[in-house]
């Protein structure tokens, strides 16, 4: 029997265990090591040249601690390039993406010992969209997760430019600007100082008091503000003529005999000016007024009687032609005459213009107003019947044009419209002949200037002529003229609960038979050329046509009011004791009349000489003058003059070339645009009328165009 030894035992085992000592990584032992937790990060969207972050886990598998070693290379990186990371514990590593445009892919390398990993990095870099610029105080950037531009407050604080240039030092506060006061005095006394909300300061010089002696002038020093000094020697203080002139010498003034070469006429547009020469006012030859383009105009003009051939807006022209084989169309040119487009009428029938605004052209076919784009190619908008407006009695036809309408300042279209059965002429305002049929109904209508959809309409009582008229005031009023310049009434909307019509509220009776035509401007009306008021109704001004050698019977449009003075046209005959004025001997006067009393402020002849002739057209020009457009008869045909008046003399005439025949023209600051037929051909020409020939840019509101204006006989 074998016979066991203890310490034999214990030694096998010693030896044992010494031979099978080990260090598993994946189990643990002693020594330390690690593992990433993630095979891959993905940064996912990120905009180009901002910046994403990951962590990576890092988990310790020995019971030893490990330092782990991390790189990569761009667009990614590491934020610290090693980590500790615990026996049986774990660690995070901060992963970096600085995103460019377009997607990538990269490999993150750890290591501790001869012990390396691996993880796949992807990112996707995402150009963002150029944001249009925000509004002032407004922030403007691309959210990527929405992919839109979005807007959002700026910071208060941050620096700004105020609209208004009355203030300075702009911070932005819940999205608006603020600005403190800009301080405007100068510290001059020869100087009124006033802030512009679009100018900033302004300074204008201070007029001094007229001294009452004709040679001193009033002057201002810095230093002791107004006082006087000597006028320029040569300085007019009294007549003039190329024979003497009262002339400033020293401060006094003295008769002396006119210079050779004195001014003594201004130059116009088509003649130099007048010097003095051996006693005599010498002129160069006036020479025909040449155009600066002449465009072809591709066929005849269409207008009603009165209306315009011509409308402007925004820089170009526009015009309604007929013929030459392509049907009738709305015609589009450049202020330089270059054809921008032509735009056929649906059913190339004819159509007459009326008004443009930012909404369109408007035009007017026999029973429907259409609007027509204003950029090419011109197309038609919308088309409102007339006739569906019709009153309840059957049989009525609609008539509206000329002076009949008007646009708002949001460009919707007030219309009166007014109805009658065919044929019937109407009641005569006279009384006449025609006093027995019905007197015509009338609608009042505003139409949408964007769809031509009616907004409201209504029956307004006792505007039914044709001869009526439909204004607007600055406040945008409805203001309604009776045919003959009668009755001037508002006409207001119905109360909410009353309906959608018209309330017409009676302002002024004008009493006598005047001419068709309204003028409203500066809160005042100038109506039939026989009435002046304000827009309210009061301070009713009477304007007296009776007295003087002439007989004179004022006619319509146009009328032209601005500021305190309106001016309107006459015709005018020598008194012949009551015995009918022939056209031979009638003649053309224009008056200026004082808003304020009616009374005669000056009156000239308007034709050039004493021959039938025809107005064209009548323009306010800058300086308080008129310009205006006639033509005479003559042998061999119609001459043409373009002339400014003012003060009751004639500054300038001037003849156009040849004897073209006009269609209608309209004058723009200081050029007259005029549609005529030069030797079997309808153009459009341009004048240029240099710097006294500028018309006001205010002064009529609604533009109506000419009537009643005499034609010069066939």
């Amino acid at each position: 029997m074998l016979r066991t030894r203890p310490w034999l035992l214990f030694l096998v085992a010693l030896v044992l265990a010494g031979a099978c000592r080990c260090d598993d990584p994946g189990t643990g032992g002693a020594r330390g090591d690690f593992r990433p937790q993630e095979t891959e990060v993905d940064f996912g969207r990120v905009l180009e040249g901002e910046q994403a972050r990951r962590t990576v886990t890092l988990v310790g598998t020995g019971r030893a601690g490990v330092t782990v070693t991390a790189s990569t290379e761009s667009p990614f990186s590491v934020v610290e390039g090693s980590v500790s990371v615990p026996g049986g514990g774990n660690a995070t590593l901060e992963v970096a993406f600085t995103a460019g445009s377009e997607p990538v892919e990269g490999t993150l390398e750890l290591s501790s010992g001869r012990r390396t990993e691996t993880v796949v990095l992807r990112g996707e870099g995402v150009r963002p969209p150029v944001c249009d610029p925000p509004p002032q105080c407004r922030e403007s950037r691309f959210v990527l997760d929405a992919g839109i531009c979005v807007e959002s407050l700026a910071p208060d604080g941050t620096s700004c430019i105020p609209e208004s240039k009355c203030q300075e030092r702009g911070r932005c506060q819940a999205g608006v600007c603020e600005g403190s006061p800009r301080t405007c005095d100068d510290d001059n006394p020869c100087t009124v100082d006033s802030c512009s909300l679009t100018e900033g300061c302004v300074g204008t010089p201070v007029a001094c008091p007229r001294p009452s002696n004709p040679c001193r002038v009033g002057v201002c020093l810095r230093s002791s503000g107004c006082g006087e000094a000597d006028a320029p020697d040569f300085t007019v203080c009294g007549p003039v003529d190329c024979k003497t002139a009262d002339l400033c010498i020293s401060g006094t003034c003295r008769t002396l005999p006119t210079p050779e070469d004195f001014v003594c006429a201004p130059a116009t547009p088509c003649q130099g000016e007048g010097k003095c020469k051996e006693g005599e006012c010498v002129r160069p030859d006036a020479g025909d007024l040449l155009y600066t383009f002449s465009q072809r105009l591709g066929g005849v003009p269409v207008a009603e009687p009165g209306g315009p051939v011509l409308l402007l807006h925004e820089g170009t022209l526009y015009t309604s032609v007929c013929g030459e084989d392509a049907g009738c169309r709305l015609v589009a040119f450049t202020q330089s005459g270059l054809l921008a487009f032509e735009a056929p009428y649906p059913d190339g029938g004819p159509r007459s213009l009326l008004t443009v605004s930012d909404a369109g052209v408007l035009v007017r076919e026999p029973q429907a107003l259409e609007s027509y784009a204003l950029a090419s190619p011109g197309e038609l908008q919308w088309l409102a019947s007339l006739a569906e407006q019709a009153p309840p009695d059957a049989g009525l036809e609609p008539s509206t044009g000329v002076g009949r309408v008007a646009l708002t300042t949001e460009g919707d279209v007030v219309a009166l419209v007014s109805w009658r059965a065919a044929g019937d002429a109407g009641v005569a305002p006279d009384g006449g002949e025609d006093a027995g049929t019905p007197e015509a109904l009338a609608t009042l209508m505003v139409l949408g200037g964007t769809d031509g959809g009616v907004l409201r309409s209504g029956s307004v009582q006792g505007f039914g002529g044709e001869g009526a008229r439909v204004a607007l005031d600055e406040q945008g009023s409805v203001l309604l003229c009776a045919e003959g310049g009668g009755l001037v009434s508002r006409a207001e909307p119905e109360p909410e609960d009353a309906g959608t019509g018209f309330v017409t509220i009676p302002l002024v009776d004008v009493e006598e038979d005047g001419g068709a035509s309204l003028a409203v401007a500066g809160g005042r009306l100038f109506a039939g050329a026989r009435r002046f008021a304000s827009t309210d109704g009061g301070n009713l001004a009477r304007v007296s046509w009776e007295g003087g050698a002439q007989h004179l019977v004022p006619f319509g449009e146009p009328a032209l009011l601005l500021d305190d003075v309106g001016y309107a046209f006459a015709r005018a005959c020598p008194d012949a004791g009551g015995a009918p004025c022939t056209p031979e001997v009638e003649q053309l006067v224009l008056r200026a009349l004082d808003a304020r009393t009616g009374e005669l402020g000056w009156e000239v002849s308007v034709l050039p000489v004493d021959a039938p002739g025809t107005l064209y057209e009548a323009a306010l020009v800058r300086g308080g003058a008129v310009g205006t457009l006639t033509d005479v008869a003559v042998d061999g045909g119609p001459k043409v003059h373009v002339q400014l008046f003012a003060r009751g003399e004639r500054l300038a005439i001037c003849a156009l070339e040849d004897t073209p025949r006009v269609a209608g023209a309209l004058h723009v600051g200081s050029t007259l645009y005029v549609v005529l037929e030069r030797q079997g051909t309808w153009r459009l020409e341009a004048f240029e009328l240099g710097p006294a020939g500028t018309a006001e840019a205010r002064g009529w509101p609604q533009r109506h165009g000419l009537q009643g204006t005499r034609r010069a006989s066939p």
